[in-house]
């Protein structure tokens, strides 16, 4: 027979379960809005929507009031709960992604500001570099990192950091473009600029992604593996 206070330990531990759960849900929430930002954001640099462009930069406040209020959700649970070493695992890896998918959304935000200069200019002379194949697999990165958190999944950490080196090699190879572009056309001088900020948008998306995977590697392993490199990536997670 269980005494009262058993009792209410054990619903104590099972509302702290709930707590947990209500902000992994919301995170995941925050990621598929910060997701949809990006995807949105490219189809307008591409189609010209100035609409879809506004819409964009306007989502971006949703996107900063899920972090302020995941965040205070954070404190309160750290201060109701006082939880123990792995649950505060748990709430740091959550305050840790929270503040990457907003940095996300900024980014999101930035490529629709230039998408609208770009737009508003002459478009004839716009020169063509393919930003879509890196922003591309920068939204898989997104993706799967967030997959990952879901799933507690450590085993595509090193698939995304592997996919962070793509996303870079394509930021390097439109930087060279469009200085050949300027070089030889100063007509596109504004307009290539406009397009190297967005390939560094797209580029730092992959780096705040791929955070976000080393985050479930601390959160499940207990082990920090920021800068330790791919290789030591890869045998962090096929271990046991």
């Amino acid at each position: 027979m269980q005494t009262g206070g058993s009792m209410n330990q054990e619903h104590i531990t099972k509302q702290f379960d709930v707590d947990l759960e209500g902000l992994r849900s919301r995170v995941l929430a925050m990621g598929g809005l910060v997701e949809q930002q990006l995807i949105r954001a490219m189809e307008a640099l591409e189609s010209g929507d100035m609409a879809q462009i506004e819409q964009v930069i306007a989502n971006d406040r949703v996107v900063n009031r899920h972090e302020v209020e995941l965040d205070e959700a954070c404190n309160h649970v750290i201060a109701k709960r006082q939880p123990a070493a792995v649950d505060l695992r748990m709430i740091m890896t959550v305050v840790k992604t929270i503040t990457d998918l907003e940095r996300i959304g900024d980014e999101a935000k930035k490529i629709a500001k230039m998408a609208r200069a770009i737009h508003a200019g002459d478009i004839h002379i716009l020169p063509r570099v393919d930003l879509r194949r890196p922003a591309d697999i920068a939204v898989v990165m997104l993706r799967k990192s967030l997959d990952a958190f879901a799933r507690l999944d450590v085993s595509v950490s090193a698939e995304v950091v592997r996919q962070d080196r793509e996303v870079d090699a394509g930021f390097k190879a439109a930087m060279r473009q469009l200085i050949t572009f300027m070089m030889e056309d100063p007509r596109t001088i504004s307009s290539a600029l406009d397009l190297l900020f967005i390939a560094r948008s797209i580029e730092r998306i992959g780096d705040h992604a791929k955070n976000i995977s080393e985050y479930v590697v601390y959160l499940v392993k207990g082990r920090d593996v920021r800068h330790i490199g791919l290789e030591a990536m890869e045998r962090e997670v096929a271990g046991g």
